[in-house]
């Protein structure tokens, strides 16, 4: 078993996905000695290799193959290409995800990051070892650390997980064949966001979830148009439905609901819930603990731990489990840990959900609103009546503005439909800018596009709010008598 000597690190991070690539790149270009140690042969983490690249990856396949897309064309039956198979949609998969590696690996070369394939374990407060598979270790010391190990999937001993018909978010994306029905017990962002996208393929889903709500971070409203569209396009959502039994009966999986109802399926997706990914870390050593789910608390606004020179950012830290707010988590706790001045996060950010059809929000949901008393009007846009949507055969989707009557300031925005991630960047702007309503009456939109459902949300607003004793003036003088 080699042991090598110590070697001296000013920050040493650990982890490889979108919190510690951003980190690294900025220490990098801070000019500063960083180590990035990642378990797996190939950088990228979770976010690059099982998670947020390869799912988006797999839906835009999946609408791009279907044909879902032009249905309202060309009616339901339409299709791209029949006879769909796993591995007409793992080819486009396995070639982003090579060129996003070869992205980064280019990204650490030229900003002179070093890195470390291995398990890194905490031997104290400033040093690791870092094991390889093959039994080597390597000892480290550094002046700071930041962990961005981001999170590992919740396996529960009562489902019988066999890697091919029940499986767990990871290992879907290894699936042999597409089933023909398809049980994903949980209906949390991974849950829904597959759901869906099987669905648009024609498979029959079951999509459990033993609360009585879901995505309870959402505005209600859309989350009501949300379940209307997913339900017309033939997921079977049941809400309330609480897991009793889950049997591998050989050709088929048995799920047993609390209420008694059975669903047999051909495969089943568990997808409730994930823990974040520090157990190997040995954290007792260097002064630290985790919550029930292995999480780390923050400080939000430097990302440092209870430890001062040990800070954690991304999915290991929790809400809001983002690969975009994680990017921006590793850079800022960078600048802390080396003593450079930065900008701040902004306050509001946008949340995307790739599913079919998408939901985007930024800023507060109505219910958010009422608990805080604040008085508002709404605005609302469907894509059906701008023209653009006509033009891309959209029958459903929406816009939902938030209004404070007060101020007149937007705070906040929800959207469901195509485009929706896209979309919300222009609601983020306005908001992070203090704007108002009175912007989108008072400017002009390419027509036709789907963000002229901005401008028709917002006069929706404006023609049902008091007009400001200051817009008064402009009117049109009385005609001489």
């Amino acid at each position: 078993m080699a042991d090598t000597a110590k070697q001296h690190y000013d920050l040493i991070i650990i982890g490889s996905g979108p919190a510690g690539r951003s980190a690294a790149i900025q220490a990098g270009k801070l000019k500063r000695r960083v180590l990035v140690v990642d378990r797996k042969d190939r950088l990228g983490g979770v976010s690059v290799h099982t998670g947020t690249i390869p799912s988006k990856t797999l839906r835009e396949t999946v609408l791009n193959l279907s044909g879902y897309r032009e249905r309202s064309f060309y009616g339901r039956s339409y299709r791209v290409k029949d006879d769909i198979g796993a591995q007409d949609l793992k080819m486009r998969l396995h070639k982003t995800l090579d060129y996003e590696v070869d992205v980064l690996e280019h990204q650490f070369n030229r900003n002179h990051v070093e890195t470390l394939n291995g398990f890194a374990s905490f031997t104290g407060p400033n040093s690791l070892e870092v094991a390889t598979e093959a039994g080597e270790k390597t000892r480290l010391t550094a002046d700071r650390f930041l962990i961005s190990t981001g999170t590992k999937t919740y396996r529960p001993d009562y489902v019988p997980f066999n890697g091919k018909t029940v499986v767990d978010s990871d290992e879907f994306l290894e699936l042999g064949q597409i089933p023909r029905s398809l049980v994903v017990v949980g209906a949390g962002v991974i849950g829904v966001e597959y759901a869906t996208m099987f669905s648009a393929l024609d498979v029959r889903v079951t999509l459990i979830e033993p609360r009585d709500s879901f995505l309870d971070f959402i505005d209600r409203t859309l989350i009501q148009d949300f379940t209307h569209q997913i339900r017309e396009n033939g997921v079977d959502l049941r809400l309330g439905s609480a897991i009793e039994t889950i049997e591998d009966a050989g050709v088929h999986i048995e799920t047993t609901l609390a209420n008694g109802r059975h669903v047999r399926s051909e495969m089943l997706l568990f997808a409730a819930g994930r823990m974040g990914a520090t157990d190997r870390l040995n954290l007792d050593k260097a002064g630290l603990e985790t919550d029930h789910r292995g999480r780390l608390s923050v400080d939000r606004k430097s990302y440092q731990t209870a430890v001062p020179h040990i800070y954690a950012a991304g999915d290991v830290i929790g809400h809001p489990s983002l690969a975009s707010t994680s990017l921006q988590q590793g850079r800022i706790a960078a600048c802390h840990a080396l003593d450079t001045p930065t900008l701040p996060e902004s306050p509001w950010f946008p949340y995307g959900i790739y599913s079919v059809p998408e939901i985007s929000t930024c800023g507060m949901s109505e219910e958010e609103m009422q608990e805080r008393g604040i008085p508002y009007e709404v605005g609302i846009a469907r894509f059906r009546e701008t023209s653009r949507g006509n033009i891309m055969g959209l029958e459903h989707g929406m816009l939902k503005m938030l209004v404070s009557l007060k101020t007149r300031r937007v705070l906040g925005v929800q959207i469901v439909g195509e485009g929706a991630t896209e979309l919300i960047h222009i609601a983020q702007a306005v908001l992070n800018l203090k704007g108002t309503v009175d912007y989108f009456v008072q400017n002009t939109f390419n027509y036709p596009t789907l963000a002229e459902a901005y401008k028709i949300a917002g006069l929706d607003a404006f023609n049902r709010m008091p007009i400001p004793e200051e817009y008064k003036v402009n009117r049109a003088p009385k005609a001489a008598e």
